[in-house]
């Protein structure tokens, strides 16, 4: 796990360039903390930068990498930022190929499989990366994202050529990159979901997950074209595998133990994060079993009942024989400068405090000495684990349609009505035209954007003119991905290109988890379970009213029977409005960055208006009003400060 950066200008380098690449670097510190290194290339103008956090090859793993000119890969360096798995595999059959290594470190495998694949060596590559690789005889310059967005890539292109790095700081870092921030992307931001590939800053975009990018000398700058490479390609409805229920249950356990398996490969300890969630649970019970010795598991735990999970990941880790580590969180932990913290770290905004958790969690898991945790995210991405996605299943599917289940999963999510489930129905056009209906995912979202309106400034508006940002949401949507799918398939679809990268791998994973060097690995986004659960037909991942119905099987016999009946519970941190001292902490965030002068100096929201609106929502008693405007909050405070915390 690492932090990479570089640019390449083809009409040469500057005598600054060094410096340009040192300040670069300095911006990746906390991705890469155990050392750094660079490549300079005046002749063909390419400089790289690498900051190294050892995790496999702890003595012989310095980047970028270089080729070998005796083995055909000469002239090739690459910058690697991640995990490349099976890797030992793969080196045995390259050198019966005649290729040598001079490391023991996996990303070495990317110029060898370059060498014998040519551009489909992505094919070959397992794992959570992001890096770059420059051909010097051909001339290409090649980024690349893993399958889901696990590992982040920024670039910049620019009149002169391309500045690229694993965080936008970086390239902010570099005099030749503007700051100029995009209006339609603090929209997006406003109500949480953003158009894949957009950031913040107009001028830079983040590679998309499962591409490549194909940068090549145009005179004395450069083309870039951009490939995908994958995609989560669910069978079209009736192509779905057909197998016993054993057989489904037995695939599903026979890849989560190789991904688990090789997940827990490391030259430093590993351990896992426990949450009272069936995913984390089956990652603990699965590592304990395979690695047969006691797993360090930690485990969030927040001071409002309603939302803390710590007693039932505690029966989990006493199941499994684990060395449990509990952190208990206040609400003063979740605000003040931890908050701007985690959004210098995220680089935008985020909805839940949740990611102020996890970084905080991220700093006491190194704290105790750990640089690797294997994760559970992604489970419900691919098996139907979210209750948005049922709430499409028993609306717009026959089979769900007629039974009672609706209702009662409403019921019981009652707490996150206004955040993650929709308090009312709504829909758009454009998302009509693309999947046939509007997904219920996207709706609490809608809401959000709603409410927020009548709260933005006229200069503002004028900015956006009629920008529809869930219309530019929906047909960023790959229409062939979606036809003749699922109802499942399609919000899972819609999901994965969206959110999941977007929130869960960003404020949820790796970004706040490298703000103190820890590499998390989430094994269900292994690229060969995800394939496999794509193929599970609908009814096989969600069985009557029970989510996730093929894992719970599958991992029945690690996980304890509370857990195994358990419906899922979404994890977030509780809203500001839920008590006294979380609201007291949110005042102060607000008194900082929401003054008067600051909204009139920012000028995304009419100070009046967004006033009344605060002081309503303090004199309300209404749950989900209140968590709609707590989200609201989150995100004002965030595009308040976001430019401010990165320089």
């Amino acid at each position: 796990m690492c932090g990479i950066a570089g640019l390449w200008t083809p009409a040469g380098h500057d005598q600054d360039t060094p410096r340009h690449a040192e300040a670069m670097a300095d911006q990746l510190e906390h991705r890469g903390p155990d050392g750094r290194g660079f490549h300079f290339d005046p002749a063909n103008g390419l400089a790289m930068a690498h900051t190294r956090l050892s995790i496999i090859g702890l003595n012989a793993g310095d980047q970028p990498l270089h080729g070998r000119s005796d083995d055909g890969t000469g002239g090739l360096v690459a910058s690697v930022n991640g995990e490349f798995y099976d890797y030992k595999r793969l080196r045995g059959l390259l050198r019966t190929d005649g290729f040598q290594f001079s490391t023991r470190s996996d990303s070495e495998i990317a110029l060898k499989l370059y060498a014998k694949h040519g551009l489909d060596f992505v094919e070959h590559l397992r794992g959570e990366f992001a890096f770059a690789l420059f051909d010097e005889e051909r001339q290409p310059l090649i980024l690349v994202r893993d399958r889901f967005g696990i590992r982040p890539l920024f670039v910049h292109h620019g009149p002169r050529g391309v500045i690229w790095g694993s965080e936008i700081k970086a390239l902010l870092a570099h005099p030749d990159v503007p700051r100029d921030v995009c209006p339609r992307a603090q929209l997006h931001q406003m109500m949480q979901v953003m158009v894949p590939g957009m950031t913040l800053y107009q001028g830079i975009e983040a590679v998309k997950p499962g591409t490549m990018l194909i940068i090549e000398k145009a005179g004395d700058s450069v083309s870039v074209r951009e490939e995908r490479y994958w995609d989560a390609n669910f069978p079209r409805e009736g192509e779905h595998d057909i197998k016993s229920d054993d057989d489904h249950i037995e695939a599903v356990r026979a890849a989560l133990v190789e991904s688990i398996t090789f997940r827990l490969e490391a030259d430093v300890p590993v351990a896992c994060y426990l949450s009272g969630g069936i995913d984390s649970c089956s990652i603990l019970g699965m590592a304990a079993a395979i690695q047969q010795s006691p797993v360090k598991a930690f485990t969030i735990s927040f001071d409002d009942a309603r939302y803390d999970e710590a007693h039932i990941a505690t029966e989990m880790a006493q199941m499994a024989g684990a060395d449990q580590d509990i952190l208990k969180l206040k609400a003063e932990d979740l605000y003040g400068s931890n908050f701007e913290n985690a959004i210098r770290y995220s680089e935008r905004t985020f909805y839940n405090t949740l990611g102020v958790a996890k970084m905080l969690m991220s700093k006491h898991v190194r704290e105790v000495g750990y640089k690797v945790v294997i994760t559970g995210e992604g489970s419900d991405e691919l098996f139907g684990g979210y209750a948005q996605f049922k709430a499409d299943l028993f609306l717009h599917d026959p089979e769900y349609a007629a039974t009672p289940a609706a209702q009662e999963m409403r019921e019981r999510n009652a707490l996150f009505s206004g955040s993650v489930l929709a308090e009312e129905a709504i829909s758009h056009p454009a998302f009509e035209d693309v999947m046939g209906f509007t997904p219920s995912w996207i709706q609490p979202w809608m809401l959000t954007l709603e409410r927020v309106k009548p709260l933005l400034s006229e200069e503002f508006k004028a900015k956006l003119g009629d920008y529809d940002p869930i219309a530019a949401i929906a047909h960023s949507l790959d229409p062939a991905m979606l036809e003749g799918r699922h109802v499942l398939d399609k919000v899972q679809y819609s999901w994965i290109k969206t959110m999941l990268e977007g929130q869960i791998l960003n404020w949820g994973g790796d970004r706040v988890d490298m703000a103190n060097s820890l590499e998390s690995r989430p094994a269900f986004l292994d690229h060969h379970v995800a394939e496999l659960a794509m193929r599970i037909p609908p009814q096989v991942r969600v069985r009557g009213g029970v989510e996730k119905w093929v894992v719970r099987e599958a991992m029945k016999h690690v996980l304890p029977r509370v857990l195994y009946e358990r419906e899922k519970f979404a994890f977030m941190a509780p809203p500001a409005h839920t008590d006294a001292k979380k609201t007291a902490e949110i005042d102060k965030l607000i008194a900082r960055w929401l003054s008067p002068e600051r909204l009139a100096a920012k000028g995304l929201f009419d100070p009046a208006k967004l006033g009344a609106a605060i002081a309503d929502y303090r004199a309300s008693d209404d749950h989900a009003q209140n968590t709609r405007m707590d989200i609201i909050l989150n995100h004002a405070i965030g595009l308040h400060a976001v430019e401010e915390l990165l320089v």
